[in-house]
Parts: C-alpha cells; sequence; structure tokens
C-alpha cells in the first residue's frame, strides 16, 4: 500500500500490490482516501488495447464474445457485447442472507480494486476508478452475506457490487440508488466487454472477510498470553515451564514467543509465587504448563494463514488472464478459492483449540480442588452462585466452536450443469471464521474475569507486574464481586476493552510489546 499524506487526509494508492493485513484494516476501518496509482493505470491500459485488439479478429474469447460457464461455446456479436456485461451482473445478483457491515464491504472493494489493478483482466483503468469514486464518496454497496461456492470467485457476493457501480442494486443509508448518485454527483459505470466479468471474477469476499478476521485474532494472541498469565498466578502455577532452555529444545517460532511473553508478564518471582515456593505439586495442569505448545502453535498457524492471504490479496484472479508481455490471453483457473479456503479453515481450528484452553482455565478456576480458592470464586458460596455460569457459557461457546471449525473446504458440490464441477466453500469458511473469532475474544473475555476475581480472593498477596497492571485496569471498569450481578455485563466490557486494545496498551506501557 502506498500512501500520500495531504493537509486533511491520507490518501492511498491502488498498484494491484502491495495490500497487506494492515492495508486492508485501515482501509476498512479509518477516513482515507484511494487511487490507482499511474503505474497501475499504465498496466491496465496496455492491457485493455491488447483486449481491443484481438476483438477485431474471429477468434473466440472467453467472457469477451462468448456466454459464460457451460454457455461458454455461445458466441456474442459485436453489437450485444455490453448487453451481454449487464445481463451477467444482473442475473448472478443473486446473494441472500444478511449484509456485510460497511467495514467489510470496503474492505471487499479495495482488494477487489487491488486484483484489477495489476493489469491482467483486460478492461478499462475507469473501472478501478469507479470502484474508488465510490468508496471516496462514502457510498458503500450492500452485498448479502451468502450464496458464494467460492468457485469462480464470489461471483454472487461480487455481482452486488457491480450492480451497484452500474447504477442499480442497493447502497447503505439510502432507499434509492440513483437519488444517491445524483446528489453525490456519481455517474453509474457503462460496462463495456469483458469488464462484468473482471468484477465478479475473483476470492476478493472471502480474502477480505478472512483477513479482517485474522486482524481480530492475531490481536487477541497476545491477550491470551496475558489472560493465561493472569490464570497462571491466580492458580498459583510454576514459571519453571517457560524456561528459554525448553523452546530452544523445540524450535517452533510461536512457543519461543509466547514463553517469551509469558515470562515478561510474570516476571522471575512475585508475591503470590514466593507464597508457595515450597509447596509440594511437581507439574501444573496441561492448561498452565502447555502454554508456550497451545499458544504457540496457534500463533504459528495465524502466521501461516496470513501469509497466504496477503498473497492473494495481491494476486490475479480473473478468468481469462492477458499477458501483454507475451500475447497471451489465457483460460485458467485462478479465481478458485481453494487456496484461501484452506487457510480460513486452519485459522478456525486454530482459534477454537487456542479458545478451548482458555476455558480449561477458566474451569481450574472455579473449581476449588484445583484452586484452593472458594467454589466458583464467590466468598458467599451458596447464597451466591459466582462465575458458576461464567464456566458454563464459556463451555458452550467452545463446543459451538468446535463445530465451527469442521472445514468448509471439504464440502465441494458441483455447480452450474457440473462445468464447474469442484468449489472451495471458501466464502463460509471465512464467516464461519469471523464467528469462531468472536466467541473466542468472549471466552478470554471470561477468563480474564474470573482470573481478575481470584486474584483478588488471593489479597493481600500481589501478582507479578505485568499481571497487576492488567488486573487494575479490568478493575478500573469491572469492580470485584462481592455478591451475585449479571456477569454478562461485565464479560462485554473486558471483550470491548480487547477490542479497542486498552488492555494491550496498558501491557505494553508495563513490560513492553507482547510478541504474536
Amino acid at each position: 500500500m502506498s500512501k500520500v499524506l495531504t493537509d486533511s487526509q491520507e490518501i492511498v494508492e491502488v498498484k494491484g500490490e502491495g495490500a497487506s493485513l494492515h492495508s486492508v484494516w485501515a482501509v476498512a476501518h479509518q477516513n482515507v482516501k484511494l487511487k490507482l496509482s499511474d503505474q497501475a493505470r499504465k498496466k491496465m491500459q496496455n492491457s485493455r488495447d491488447f483486449i481491443e485488439k484481438r476483438m477485431q479478429g474471429d477468434d473466440p474469447i472467453y467472457g469477451v464474445n462468448t456466454g459464460f460457464g457451460a454457455f461458454s461455446s455461445v458466441r456474442i456479436s459485436a453489437g450485444e457485447i455490453e448487453v451481454l456485461q449487464q445481463n451477467l451482473i444482473r442475473s448472478h445478483s443473486c446473494g441472500i442472507g444478511e449484509a456485510f457491515n460497511k467495514e467489510q464491504t470496503r474492505a471487499i472493494m479495495y482488494l477487489r480494486a487491488n486484483a484489477l489493478a495489476t493489469g491482467r483482466s483486460g478492461i478499462r483503468p475507469e473501472v478501478v476508478d469507479k470502484i474508488l469514486e465510490f468508496m471516496n464518496r462514502d457510498i458503500i454497496p450492500v452485498i448479502p452475506s451468502q450464496g458464494s461456492v467460492g468457485a469462480s470467485g464470489d461471483l454472487a457476493p461480487l455481482a452486488h457490487l457491480a450492480l451497484a457501480l452500474i447504477g442499480e442494486g442497493k447502497v447503505f443509508e439510502s432507499s434509492n440508488i440513483q437519488k444517491t448518485l445524483n446528489e453525490k454527483n456519481v455517474k453509474p459505470l457503462v460496462l463495456q466487454a469483458k469488464e462484468g466479468l473482471s468484477l465478479i471474477n475473483g476470492c476478493q469476499v472471502m480474502t477480505a472477510i478472512g483477513m479482517l478476521a485474522s486482524f481480530e485474532a492475531r490481536r487477541l494472541l497476545g491477550l491470551t498470553d496475558l489472560s493465561g498469565a493472569m490464570s497462571l498466578e491466580a492458580l498459583r502455577g510454576s514459571r519453571s515451564a517457560f524456561d528459554p532452555e525448553i523452546a530452544m529444545s523445540r524450535p517452533h517460532p510461536g512457543e519461543a514467543k509466547t514463553a517469551r511473553n509469558l515470562l515478561k508478564l510474570l516476571g522471575q518471582a512475585s508475591e503470590i509465587s514466593e507464597s508457595h515456593i515450597d509447596c509440594n505439586r511437581v507439574q501444573d495442569a496441561y492448561s498452565l504448563r502447555c502454554m508456550p505448545a497451545v499458544h504457540g502453535a496457534a500463533k504459528d498457524a495465524l502466521r501461516f494463514v496470513i501469509e497466504k492471504l496477503e498473497v492473494e490479496a495481491n494476486s490475479s484472479t480473473d478468468n481469462p488472464l492477458v499477458f501483454v508481455e507475451t500475447e497471451k490471453i489465457l483460460s485458467c483457473g485462478n479465481f478458485h478459492g481453494e487456496p484461501v479456503a484452506f487457510a480460513l479453515d486452519f485459522a478456525a481450528i486454530a482459534m477454537s483449540a487456542l479458545a478451548s484452553i482458555c476455558e480449561c482455565r477458566i474451569e481450574k478456576l472455579i473449581n476449588p480442588s484445583m484452586s484452593g480458592l472458594p467454589a466458583f470464586l464467590t466468598p458467599d458460596g451458596g447464597l451466591n452462585s459466582g462465575h458458576m455460569i461464567v464456566q458454563v457459557a464459556a463451555a458452550s461457546l467452545v463446543s459451538e466452536n468446535k463445530i465451527l471449525s469442521h472445514p468448509a473446504s471439504v464440502d465441494s458440490i458441483p455447480t452450474s450443469a457440473d462445468k464447474e464441477d469442484h468449489v472451495s466453500m471458501g466464502t463460509i469458511a471465512a464467516r464461519k471464521l469471523k464467528k469462531v473469532i468472536e466467541n473466542a475474544q468472549n471466552i478470554v473475555a471470561m477468563e480474564l474475569l474470573s482470573a481478575s476475581q481470584a486474584l483478588d480472593l488471593l489479597l493481600p498477596l500481589k501478582p507479578a507486574a505485568g499481571v497487576l497492571a492488567a488486573h487494575k485496569k479490568i478493575r478500573e471498569r469491572v469492580p470485584f464481586a462481592s455478591h451475585d450481578r449479571v456477569f454478562s455485563e461485565d464479560i462485554e466490557v473486558i471483550r470491548n476493552m480487547i477490542i479497542s486494545g486498552e488492555l494491550s496498551q496498558v501491557v505494553q506501557d508495563t513490560v513492553g510489546n507482547l510478541e504474536y
């Protein structure tokens, strides 16, 4: 992503390269302006010139002078080419269900523009200009989230994006797109040869949703180390499992990062750890002792996933592709979503496992035989139920995540009269991943809530500095529960502190950056 700063606003150049997890998040959530770079404009124009030259001949060119999918053998006359493109967009606008939100849609539009800016689609630069104009004028299409099988890309949802560009369909905050375009002095796009096809061929929906979800997941990784460290202190666990020599003997990067994070948060000792130095416990439960292995594996998995998504974000995913340098127009399968689908399924599995180990620690905290603390972390058990149902709710989310972690990518089904006989279901994988991460955020919030309650029950003994700082921050918003109250409200407050970055910031200010 190339940036240009103006007096009032950051301008992001769309170049067909350089899109990253950070840039997708920034474009989705921040007030930036976008423009097509001069270099990308030149590549697109050269590609378009080549297509127009080839159109003067008699050779069939898929999607230019032929029908689509199972109709690829049907020739289209020169006079019907523009109608062909309009019909494609209208007929493929079959999305259903809840719409993606504006931030998700902005990410989709950005990635769609970036893919086209590679100059391999043979379309005019004006098509990307129009996408960016809509974004800059805050005219954001309403895109239903269901209806894609991730085969020729995300056909149905991307068709709804294209439908808005041609002045039809729906946009946010308006019941009449034509009125909105007139008010903002924006002309609809008039599609020319191949442009409708190029707008809907590709995996930008699944990639955008997956990247936004992965951004949230990566932010959660360090806070899972924090919640684990808080539980370990509250359960009076040992730091010995985080010795650097252990990670060196099994050199997975995530394991070493997690061990370092935990030692940062826990330090060498605390009042709590010193109080049980002579206890006869030889080993802690897996959910404490194995944090480097389990948390670390999630870090490594997510790093792999983000790498694949960033490759996809800067790829040409149209069909056919135009190679001006070698004077080729090649039909291909670059639109198939399998590379993205596999990655997103992997991310869901990793984040589900990470959330599961958090729930294990919550169970230890509320269980007096494991914690040595009052049952369910309440000072007056019986009259009060304490965190009994906090753990039950966490267990429910863990179980839901297990169901959501069944891979979508193995569930192919033939479509388009068996022409598209193997599909990826990548957009289903992306939508599932988003829900898995939302559940994981709530589970980590629950662990932070229970661990904070447990630490208070150990007073006047104090935890290590990193844990103490996070505990104090939580207590600014969520007080100790001396009696029962509506704990779902506490969970929501802590989840918002996770999402806002408040907890990450206080940890960073106290012990430095955590690795992920």
